[in-house]
């Protein structure tokens, strides 16, 4: 049977018993965490151990462990980070190498706790008009900086035995407006969104999964990218991009309408996978029921994404920690 077109979380540290039996009767493929569902080190083991069992398989889980602001894990069970932006200028021409180890280790920490999929990189090109929730969570200001050193947090998440998923594909750079609380809308002609927005992630349209943008691209379509045969058309076609196409969170405002509704939307728009985070269960179960199941091309997608996991070199943390804490010293042996 396929997997439940779903990826949704959790109220509180451990699962109640009508979360467990909604996930054991809707299957869904993933699950994401919040700061709301962590405590200590044990606990969050074992709430990953519940969510695994629920569904009767190793499935994976999701999490926002970008450094800085977005950062779910924090101390003493997570190295703390500053932004992206602001630790890639820091580290000047040595960005690349530097992300490679941060992203490493915070895949290694995320292992640790049975967590094998981190929300990044976040490759969308910034401007001096971006909203502020999203300009220091970018790499750099320009394509060839956003991809390469997505590419490198991309490889250093993989090192570490956790999937990457690269976001907001196919560019949140021009949103001028928060889509946690608002619709943004870019007027950019499509020349300026190719050869700047979309670039990255034709850079990396070879990794094996992806987060929509709620936006609204006027320049091709007046729906936002989630719901739009037409923008999911060019990820697919222009970008080049044959992942596991996730939504962004479908309870952000920038989308309005029931779950159910939404849900339906995004699925027929093309997305593979519906993302559902602070919602109720009544709310979980209308997602799940308007999803389904996965279609059999969005299964073999997730089967491929899956069959990278676990694939981590054996090493040891304290070493790269060591290796990154020189390298941003200037140390000349590294």
């Amino acid at each position: 049977m396929n997997f439940g077109a779903t990826i949704l979380d959790a109220e509180g540290l451990r699962l109640t018993p009508d979360e467990k039996a909604l996930f054991r009767d809707g299957n869904p493929f993933g699950f994401i965490l919040f700061s709301r569902n962590i405590e200590d080190g044990n606990q969050l083991r074992a709430l990953c151990d519940e969510m695994r069992e629920a569904v009767g398989r190793d499935a994976p889980i999701l999490i926002d462990q970008e450094g800085g602001r977005v950062q779910r894990l924090r101390p003493p069970l997570a190295r703390d980070w500053a932004p992206p932006l602001d630790f890639a200028r820091a580290a000047g021409d040595r960005a690349t190498e530097a992300m490679f180890l941060r992203y490493q280790i915070i895949a290694l920490e995320l292992r640790d706790y049975g967590i094998d999929v981190d929300c990044a990189p976040m490759v969308d090109v910034p401007r001096p008009q971006t909203h502020e929730f999203l300009t220091n969570r970018c790499y750099g200001n320009t394509p060839a900086a956003a991809a390469g050193l997505g590419r490198a947090v991309a490889m250093g998440l993989m090192a570490g035995g956790v999937l990457p998923v690269v976001k907001h594909i196919p560019g949140h750079g021009l949103a001028t407006a928060d889509s946690h609380h608002d619709l943004p809308r870019v007027t950019a002609p499509v020349t300026e969104l190719d050869q700047i927005d979309f670039a990255p992630f034709k850079v990396l349209n070879d990794l094996p999964m992806a987060m929509t943008a709620h936006v609204v691209y006027e320049a091709l379509d007046d729906l936002p990218a989630t719901l739009s045969p037409r923008m999911i058309q060019v990820i697919r076609n222009d970008i080049g991009f044959d992942g596991l196409l996730m939504t962004d969170d479908i309870s952000m405002k920038a989308l309005t309408g029931s779950f159910g509704d939404i849900s339906r939307e995004s699925l027929s728009a093309g997305c593979d996978v519906i993302l559902l985070c602070n919602a109720t269960l009544a709310e979980r179960a209308e997602t799940i029921d308007a999803a389904g199941l996965m279609s059999d091309t969005a299964q073999t997608r997730a089967e491929h994404a899956l069959s990278l996991r676990n694939q981590a070199t054996a090493v040891d943390i304290r070493a790269v920690e060591e290796k990154l804490d020189a390298l941003l010293n200037g140390a000349t042996d590294v």
